[in-house]
């Protein structure tokens, strides 16, 4: 017996990266599963892989009406959403502040953050009609701490943890629950900036950021699908409105081997006499 066993789920940017681990690790613990994305290769690829439990459906998420379509289909075919993952994403506006273009940011807050605003909005009415559901979203360590990646990503980011917090307090009396799961650098073809990264190009993003998490590896795909897959069943039951960080600690702060030699040195306690006493 699977952990989503009779749900429905629809996963954004469900054909490579976060989003494809997730939509196997769902349909393996029984949910069909909807393939949205934009990428219709891939996500033609992805639906046939799962048989009868998936479908694609290709999605702008920047785009409203395609959103809502998703959902729809979603509901005419399998009759109820149990969960919805907004997950797409790409890089955002790169450079320094006085070189982005304002169609750069237009383009980085619709993918990242309206993309995610769009899910949410049109999932909300069916949820509302069920009184259940999941809503999941992705952030990012970037959206915790400042200087991990892109200006505008990092923003945008810091976004979806905060609308995911103000729509849990709105949904939970429908017994909606809203969550976000923040990464670290994980080895997707976003963090690889490479539609399709060669052995070289991952080898390159496991090596160079390794050291800046404490667990000093980077994350995998599926272990960010888990965290999902924990969202949507009934083992979180009780969680709503969170940024959960699944981020090999690096919001914790700086790992102790990069600390300055002093504060990795064993010292001994010095006593100080209070004058007087």
């Amino acid at each position: 017996m699977g952990k989503l066993d009779g749900q429905v789920a629809v996963i954004t940017g469900g054909a490579s990266g976060i989003g494809a681990a997730t939509v196997r690790l769902f349909a393996a613990e029984g949910a069909r599963v909807v393939v949205a994305d934009m990428q219709e290769d891939k996500g033609q690829e992805m639906a046939q892989e799962l048989g009868d439990q998936g479908t694609f459906v290709q999605v702008n998420v920047t785009q409203e009406a395609e959103v809502k379509a998703a959902i729809d289909t979603t509901v005419e075919r399998w009759g109820r959403l149990d969960c919805i993952y907004n997950n797409a994403g790409f890089g955002g506006a790169l450079g320094p502040i006085e070189s982005i273009s304002v169609e750069d940011y237009d383009m980085t807050f619709d993918v990242l953050l309206k993309g995610v605003f769009l899910g949410i909005k049109h999932a909300t009415p069916i949820m509302k009609k069920q009184q259940s559901g999941s809503i999941i979203s992705t952030s990012s360590a970037a959206g915790v701490e400042a200087g991990m990646a892109t200006h505008l990503y990092s923003v945008a980011k810091a976004g979806v943890i905060h609308l995911t917090k103000s729509v849990a307090l709105e949904l939970g009396e429908f017994n909606i629950r809203a969550n976000c799961i923040c990464p670290g650098a994980i080895v997707t073809p976003l963090a690889v900036g490479r539609p399709s990264p060669t052995d070289k190009q991952v080898a390159g993003l496991r090596k160079g950021a390794a050291h800046l998490h404490p667990l000093g590896r980077v994350g995998e795909p599926e272990e960010i699908a888990k965290a999902a897959l924990w969202l949507a069943s009934d083992d979180s039951s009780f969680v709503t409105g969170q940024a959960l960080a699944v981020d090999g600690g690096i919001t914790a702060g700086r790992p102790w081997r990069d600390l300055p030699e002093f504060h990795r040195t064993s010292h001994p306690i010095r006593m100080y006499r209070v004058p007087g006493k």
